[in-house]
């Protein structure tokens, strides 16, 4: 199968919490399989977890052995030689944690760092208690507000993670975020990632069914970073079983380059690799 310039920079393995139904060699099995030019593991590091959560799954930070994951990859590396492996990591930014995402991230070297946020208000959005007593607007709008604060503040991060995440499970009508309804706030996030340089990431998981609903993804967001001076897009697969590796790859990449963009993006040892699409 001919190689396809296209990295999956966003997966999950068996050392995140959540990773059982896949491992490190089985993702890049199928990243090889299905063409791709390469993948990372970005697994999950959130060192706060909310108690709805808690009370369903478990009370521990969700933080994974570094070194082993790590190692594991390194073993890969030469059993998958064709394509690239990175090792990353997908830190979950909670105000209350600064300290501790910032003694992570100096202790440990990455390819690449994915910031987003999974938890906020002491709410997990995925187990609905974060959308009690707000309407769509406020919901994606705090969402929004808190992604552009904690980033600001971290700073040291490469691909900024899955901005539409709170809307895969909304109890909404509205299934999607707009540009037209939070342009100020995107004007922030946006224009700090082209600034920065930073990546804006494509998670297709977003933009899958659950429970009869299909977010979209606006093609005017990745307008308007565009027209303010942003270039860097990275392609997510989020996956947590290796079926879902480069998922909807293809689609997005041309959907991408009819905006006009004509790189995609994936980063070794934190350095920026721009591919033509």
């Amino acid at each position: 199968m001919a190689r396809r310039l296209i990295y999956d920079n966003h997966n999950h393995s068996q050392f995140s919490f959540d990773g059982s139904r896949t491992s490190v060699r089985e993702a890049a099995a199928q990243a090889e399989k299905t063409g791709l030019a390469g993948l990372c593991f970005t697994d999950h590091c959130d060192f706060f977890v909310p108690k709805e959560k808690a009370a369903h799954e478990n009370e521990r930070p969700e933080v994974f052995d570094v070194a082993s994951q790590q190692m594991e990859i390194d073993r890969c590396r030469e059993e998958f030689s064709q394509i690239g492996i990175f090792k990353g990591v997908e830190i979950g930014m909670y105000r209350d944690c600064r300290d501790n995402i910032r003694k992570f991230l100096t202790e440990h070297s990455f390819d690449q760092v994915i910031a987003s946020v999974h938890y906020l208000d002491g709410t997990d959005p995925f187990y609905g208690g974060y959308y009690q007593g707000r309407d769509w607007k406020q919901a994606y709008g705090h969402y929004l507000e808190t992604i552009y604060e904690e980033m600001t503040w971290l700073g040291d991060f490469d691909i900024m993670g899955h901005f539409d995440y709170v809307a895969r499970y909304a109890p909404y009508p509205q299934e999607s975020i707009f540009y037209k309804d939070f342009s100020d706030l995107f004007d922030l996030m946006l224009g700090y990632l082209a600034r920065e340089g930073k990546a804006l990431e494509i998670n297709t998981k977003s933009y899958q069914d659950y429970k009869g609903r299909t977010p979209e993804l606006d093609k005017n967001i990745l307008l308007r970073y565009k027209e303010l001076g942003g270039e860097v897009i990275s392609l997510g697969s989020d996956s947590h079983n290796p079926g879902r590796v480069g998922d909807k790859f293809g689609f997005y990449s041309e959907f991408i380059k009819s905006l006009g963009f004509k790189y995609l993006a994936h980063f070794e040892e934190r350095k920026l690799i721009q591919q033509s699409i």
